[in-house]
């Protein structure tokens, strides 16, 4: 008999996140049936989408949604050997049993030398968000320029790094010189620091005087609205994120976007990369030989201990995490 540890949402967040809205909890697992399988969670991912989904998903006294790299432990499946990893969608949770339906096995290509925890990241979902998103939504070309924002984060620092692959001038900005100065060594073009910026207008005018083919939005709000008159002609904008706007009790009103979208021509377009699904492993093998060839470069944020979960998850929401963040078990 296993017991496993899991954190479920103990009540609905009222504005930012608080560790009191968590509960710790521990559950005996039953004994495994042919077909199943028993894992343990290695390394957990904490993701902005948690915040809006937990709302629109889940109820009260759920666990917390998300995804982790699994251990097979245990195993009445022929489809899965023990010792195999796996990607799993199983929540906040040590340890879980599976039909092996769900369940995203690591590449056998996988090299020892990465981390497996990139799965979660750079060569896992945030990697194909920026891939899909830039790609197949914002359908970049070379030579055009290309504005994302929250770009030291996981997807972010993704999106600038693919559209340098792809021959794109490149600006981001984040929330911290550090940030800027990593956007900077990963090969942004230009970066700043919104938060000591005088005139968020005449930022984006200085790193583009020309303005942008392609932004990649991951902030929403008052931002999206300014960068949005900054859009060249036939301009698209992947709108993937908005961050600035998931803790808001009450929803903010903004500038309308009407008139620029009509006098540019604009092309705005909202994606879940679950839309791709049939096309992961595409993009998991080129984010693969990008990472392997140096191209694409990662940093994550890794908090130690599965009883931090909850701190981890606050503390990626306040942007204190650089690149993706992690929990190890």
């Amino acid at each position: 008999m296993v017991t496993a540890k899991a954190w479920v949402l103990k009540k609905h967040f009222e504005g930012f996140p608080k560790t009191s809205d968590f509960d710790l909890k521990k559950i005996e697992l039953p004994n495994l049936k042919d077909g199943e399988l028993l894992l343990e969670s290695v390394f957990l991912s904490v993701d902005p989408y948690m915040r809006p989904y937990s709302r629109r998903d889940m109820k009260e006294g759920d666990i917390m949604i998300g995804t982790q790299v699994a251990r097979i432990v245990e195993s009445k499946n022929p489809a899965f050997t023990v010792g195999a990893f796996v990607v799993a969608n199983s929540g906040w949770r040590t340890h879980f049993i599976s039909d092996g339906k769900d369940l995203h096995l690591l590449p056998s290509s996988w090299p020892e030398s990465l981390p497996r925890s990139l799965a979660l990241g750079t060569v896992g979902m945030p990697g194909l968000t920026a891939y899909f998103g830039l790609l197949e939504v914002c359908k970049m070309k070379p030579g055009e320029t290309v504005l994302v924002n929250a770009a030291a984060g996981a997807v972010g620092s993704v999106v600038g790094q693919l559209a340098k692959i792809g021959g794109c001038k490149v600006v981001g900005c984040a929330g911290s010189d550090d940030k800027v100065a990593y956007l900077k060594k990963i090969g942004f073009d230009e970066a700043f620091n919104y938060r000591t910026i005088k005139s968020l207008d005449e930022a984006l005018r200085k790193a583009s005087p020309d303005g942008y083919d392609c932004f990649f939005d991951n902030v929403g709000g008052e931002f999206a609205s300014i960068a949005t008159n900054q859009m060249k002609k036939y301009g698209r904008i992947a709108i993937c994120g908005a961050i600035s706007l998931y803790n808001d009790s009450v929803p903010q009103k903004g500038p309308y976007m009407q008139l620029p979208m009509i006098f540019k021509e604009l092309q705005m377009e909202g994606f879940l990369v679950s839309r791709w699904n049939n096309r992961w492993e595409e993009g998991v093998k080129a984010l693969l030989k990008w990472v392997m060839e140096g191209k694409v470069k990662y940093h994550e944020q890794v908090t130690e201990g599965f009883e931090n979960m909850p701190m981890a998850f606050i503390g990626m929401l306040k942007g204190e995490n650089l690149g993706k963040a992690i929990v190890k078990v």
